[in-house]
């Protein structure tokens, strides 16, 4: 780490490591600010993203579940968030894994993991607000990511005893940013907690998307543990929103496609407090996600039109009613779309055949028993990189 990278306020709170790296120092990073922050260039981007916040809103508001805790779309998350930290997976694989985890991977397994942990504390951000913002909150994210991978040096949900350093090329020597020594991490900690907890001045101060910048660049800087604090650090990102009493948005897939903006602005943050870049980053991510939402729905249900005339569906049907299932359900069992549907084996049976004659369904593993069903073409809606529009079938002639 350089000297002459770092901002002088960030100069003024090194703090030397313990050995045996006594020879570097570490960034205590200072508390979050509360005042409000100037926007700069990001300003106007930062204004289009409220304006989209309030459009995903307005959608939600249309829909049964109003925090769009779909699972694919958090599945996609869960994909993109890893693929940052180097564990790969597919979609295809974590939907299948989610029928049969026979064969699953440690990777696919590490993404999944991701996955659930999302699911299950978006309601209680929602519910209970920024007081979620607790240190056993962000041990519990810790250890129930990081549960499944078998690299971990330590016990998951544990803040990190030993030194840690970002960028370079494996040694300290060459890095681009220490985080504090491991004495100083539950404090630097608690300081992150208390800043997103709102009971200060930025609550009035400070947009959500700056507090979002705010919080993930303090979070990223302390680096509370060993490995893994990317995930969990992305995964505060919709908490945050959920929290706020936004819909919850999963930037995860724009920041990858966009990584090296992401970390540029991500270290400019950390090394001089320039916040505009990373504010306007995920300014942009919000209004794209969003854009995105907004064109997958919009490909799903032409899609689910364009089925409907492939047969004569009889009215309340199971086949009829399992089309609604099949975007947040592409993959599935027969056992699964019995206990959706809340219909027999024989009439889950029935169904699936009425859908594979037509080409909706699929069947993958050949197998006589415990046979695995996919709708391909809505798979292929959600494949797609992100920003591509998507491909749709031709319609029946």
């Amino acid at each position: 780490m350089k000297r002459e990278d770092l901002a002088g306020g960030i100069r003024d709170c090194l703090q030397r490591l313990p050995a045996p790296y006594a020879q570097h120092y570490g960034v205590v990073p200072p508390p979050p600010p509360e005042a409000g922050v100037m926007l700069g260039d990001a300003a106007a981007c930062h204004g289009q993203a409220l304006s989209a916040l309030g459009e995903i809103a307005a959608l939600a508001r249309t829909l049964p579940d109003p925090y769009l805790i779909s699972r694919v779309l958090s599945r996609q998350e869960a994909l993109s968030s890893s693929a940052l930290e180097g564990t790969h997976s597919t979609l295809n694989e974590l939907l299948v894994v989610d029928e049969d985890d026979q064969d699953a991977s440690h990777a696919t397994r590490q993404v999944r993991d991701y996955a659930r942990t999302l699911e299950q504390f978006l309601p209680q951000a929602s519910s209970e607000g920024p007081a979620l913002f607790r240190l056993p909150t962000v041990l519990a994210l810790h250890q129930a990511v990081m549960q499944h991978d078998p690299a971990y040096r330590g016990t998951p949900g544990t803040l990190r005893r030993d030194v840690v350093w970002i960028g370079g090329t494996g040694h300290i020597a060459y890095s681009t940013y220490n985080p504090p020594p491991p004495d100083q991490v539950a404090a630097c900690l608690e300081a992150t907690l208390n800043y997103m907890q709102a009971d200060g001045m930025q609550q009035m101060t400070q947009s959500l998307i700056t507090r979002m910048a705010i919080a993930h660049t303090h979070f990223e800087a302390v680096h509370p543990f060993s490995d893994g604090n990317g995930r969990v650090g992305r995964l505060l990102l919709p908490l945050m929103m959920a929290a706020d009493g936004q819909v919850p948005l999963y930037l995860s897939p724009y920041i990858e496609a966009h990584r090296q903006d992401y970390y540029a602005a991500l270290k400019r943050a950390q090394q001089r407090l320039d916040w505009p870049p990373l504010i306007g980053f995920l300014s942009d991510a919000i209004i794209r996600t969003v854009t995105e939402v907004q064109v997958t729905r919009q490909a799903t249900q032409v899609l689910k039109a364009t089925w409907r005339q492939r047969r004569a569906f009889r009215k309340g049907s199971a086949a009829l009613r399992a089309l609604d299932l099949l975007t947040d359900y592409p993959v599935l069992t027969a056992s699964r779309l019995g206990h959706l549907l809340d219909i027999t084996p024989p009439a889950a049976q029935t169904a699936l055949a009425q859908l594979c004659q037509v080409g909706i369904l699929t069947e993958r593993t050949g197998h006589a028993r415990n046979r695995i069903y996919a709708a391909e073409e809505v798979l292929t809606i959600l494949n797609r990189p992100f920003g591509e529009e998507p491909a749709l079938p031709d319609p029946p002639s």
